[in-house]
């Protein structure tokens, strides 16, 4: 059987993999350079697929830093110390419609492999109150996917798999240690310093932080303002 996952080089993405790999999928890592403000998660999405020596890996090159819109690809700060009852309004770390971009060209490959099953590492507990992390759009997706591909109206039938949709934070990790888990090759902070190291200070730090805490393991990686 072959999948395709989002591999991004974040916690939860690189978990999603892992996952993914414990069900035995012959796996095709899809990441995107999306014209992100830094590239740290980029180079970790290359080490994680490394380390699971994934043989699969497509790295697509899409400039949404031309729309802008988001802290994470325009000239607007990210937020920092936000508590997290703040954490149900959408952020302006929010890439408009980016999963949408992302799942729509994962099912483009999908559909070229014959693979009718991809991964996405989204959550719906901890997270920053992204609309296109929720459970209803992953469901209109794959409805979506199964109207508007060859594959699908003759007869064949999508999967969007979502492991981490109900888990918190702190499952999340823990998941991740059971099946091997490297996390010190992964990048989650949304503004890290020149030598990648995390802010601690962002909602992705504050969420990976309070995972790891809840989880009682120590995160392996070296915040900057730790």
């Amino acid at each position: 059987m072959k999948a395709v996952v989002l591999v991004s080089g974040g916690l939860d993405s690189t978990t999603c993999l892992a996952m993914a790999r414990e069900k035995g999928f012959d796996l095709y890592a899809l990441t995107f350079n999306y014209g992100q403000r830094h590239d740290h998660e980029l180079n970790s999405a290359k080490m994680v697929v490394d380390f699971f020596n994934i043989q699969n890996h497509s790295i697509i090159d899409i400039d949404l830093a031309q729309f802008g819109g988001s802290a994470l690809t325009d000239q607007i700060d990210v937020p920092k110390k936000r508590d997290l009852s703040d954490m149900a309004d959408i952020p302006v770390t929010y890439v408009p419609a980016r999963n949408t971009v992302f799942l729509s060209l994962a099912l483009a490959w999908a559909e070229v492999l014959g693979s009718f099953d991809i991964f996405i590492g989204v959550n719906a507990l901890d997270y920053s109150g992204y609309p296109d992390c929720r459970p209803e759009y992953i469901s209109s997706f794959e409805k979506t996917a199964n109207l508007a591909t060859k594959a699908g109206v003759s007869g064949s039938s999508f999967r969007i798999h979502t492991p981490l949709i109900d888990l918190t934070k702190s499952e999340i990790v823990k998941v991740g240690m059971d099946l091997g888990v490297d996390y010190s090759l992964t990048s989650s902070c949304y503004d890290p310093n020149q030598e990648g190291n995390p802010c601690g200070l962002c909602d992705a730090c504050y969420l990976r932080l309070k995972g790891f805490k809840e989880a009682g393991i120590i995160d392996p990686l070296n915040y900057s303002n730790q």
